[in-house]
């Protein structure tokens, strides 16, 4: 079979989510043909997913310029800016942004394969000039094989949330308790839910976001429900930037969450066990849940165990693939030096584009949350900036593309929870950072850019 040109082919996007469909417009922008591969039956699938938990930023920070452009013909207007969305963002943006695309994107196809066509990893002969094969699985159980000329990996990394054991791998005991472990922000709301913590004791694992919006919540249903008690577990100590910025925190949603979760502990809803790295989960006579430290200590039994310790890219899919990634975070080699939270800083941090994502095998890129690998700080807006930057490239626009224009919201303090737009999906749950860039930059890529402090 002959293959097309490839600058006939489209560029495959996977994943329907915000930096995937703004890296459709863009392309569109461009004069090129996305095609977006979403596994989910909606756009946003993974957003619908946590529509019960507000963002940390506004609505003014939340929508891609490209995207608002193909958006306002159809009278589409963005939210009041000083507010800020939920996880409803699917419905009132994604949603919306995906109908105008229209049969460029694909629901219910999932990506099981990416490759070079005929081309295995260990060949070097002609692989540049060869395209991109695309293997997915559709809902309706069939395979299909699609041809691309660029790839970009949006795929975020909601399906893979960390385990409970603080070496990385399961705890001795976690797969076999699954039916009393949770990996998300549980959604009291929804009457099944509520009734899973009511009136129960619950540990809460991470330090990030993520944990503080559950004990948050489940402070709210102590308020309301006897007996209802949150363990909170960290493998850190509690220092004077646990719960981020409070006050001083120019993210004043992630302030706030922060001192919702100190006041849970003060108000007596949550007590602390702090350097607690779970080794084993054992079963009690009773049934419920006891864990056990590597230094031996056991706490009490709980009823529930929310483990909130992070979330890692999925690369199965990409196996075939030349990928130069860090050995730690699993992020773009040139990438993970800025955002590696053992030495991450404010001033540390410079906005980023195709230099910093481009891997071995060429014209394939991961963006968004997938980009980050393991590390905990992102926005949607460095989202936006790099699917604008790598569109450019594969446009030929080189000039471009190595330019990169970028506002970032001052972040506040650094430290404790880090930077996140959504707070139940901190990617590192015991990780904190953040990084701040108070005024619109225009740098070439790669070069560092004087940022405002923490």
């Amino acid at each position: 079979m002959t293959t097309p040109a490839t600058h006939d082919l489209p560029v495959v996007v996977i994943g329907a989510g915000p930096v995937g469909l703004a890296a459709a417009a863009h392309l569109v922008e461009r004069g090129l043909e996305p095609l977006v591969l979403e596994a989910g039956p909606a756009a946003g699938t993974a957003v619908l997913d946590w529509a019960h938990v507000r963002l940390f930023s506004p609505w003014t920070e939340v929508t891609d310029p490209a995207a608002e452009k193909l958006l306002a013909p159809t009278g589409w207007t963005r939210p009041d800016d000083a507010t800020y969305p939920t996880g409803g963002w699917a419905e009132r943006y994604l949603q919306p942004l995906a109908d105008v695309l229209g049969d460029k994107v694909r629901y219910g196809a999932t990506v099981t394969g990416v490759a070079r066509a005929g081309r295995d990893r260990i060949v070097d002969s002609g692989r540049d000039e060869q395209p991109f094969t695309v293997h997915i699985h559709t809902a309706a159980g069939t395979e299909e094989r699609i041809t691309a000329r660029a790839v970009i990996d949006a795929s975020g990394t909601w399906s893979g949330p960390a385990p409970l054991g603080a070496n990385g791998l399961p705890a001795l005991g976690e797969k076999t308790a699954a039916d009393h472990i949770a990996y998300r922000v549980p959604d009291l709301k929804d009457p099944a839910v509520r009734t899973r913590y009511a009136g129960k004791r619950t540990a809460v694992i991470g330090s990030g976001a993520s944990a503080f919006t559950a004990l948050a919540y489940l402070a709210d249903l102590a308020k309301e429900e006897d007996g209802t008690h949150a363990v909170w577990i960290l493998r850190r100590g509690i220092g004077a930037n646990t719960y981020g910025g409070g006050e001083a925190d120019q993210l004043p949603a992630r302030g706030a969450l922060g001192l919702r979760a100190k006041a849970a502990v003060e108000d007596g809803h949550a007590s602390a066990a702090t350097g607690f790295r779970t080794q084993t989960v054992e079963r009690a006579v009773d049934g419920r849940l006891v864990l056990v430290a590597e230094d031996g200590r056991r706490l009490d039994p709980v009823d529930e165990v929310i483990v909130l310790t992070g979330f890692r890219p999925d690369l199965s899919f990409l196996s075939e693939i030349r990928l130069g990634l860090d050995e730690r975070l699993q992020a773009p080699t040139a990438l993970a030096p800025l955002i590696d939270p053992n030495v991450h800083s404010c001033g540390t941090v410079y906005p980023h584009g195709v230099n910093e994502l481009s891997h071995p095998e060429q014209d394939i890129y991961l963006v968004g949350m997938k980009s980050y690998g393991r590390a905990p700080t992102f926005l949607a807006m460095t989202g936006y900036e790099q699917v604008r930057s790598i569109t450019a490239a594969i446009a030929g626009d080189r000039e471009a593309a190595e330019r990169v224009e970028l506002t970032l919201p001052e972040t506040g303090v650094c430290g404790g929870a880090g930077l996140f737009d959504k707070p139940d999906a901190a990617q590192a749950g015991d990780s904190g950072g953040c990084c701040a860039a108070p005024t619109t930059l225009q740098i070439g890529i790669g070069t560092p850019a004087s940022t405002g402090g923490c």
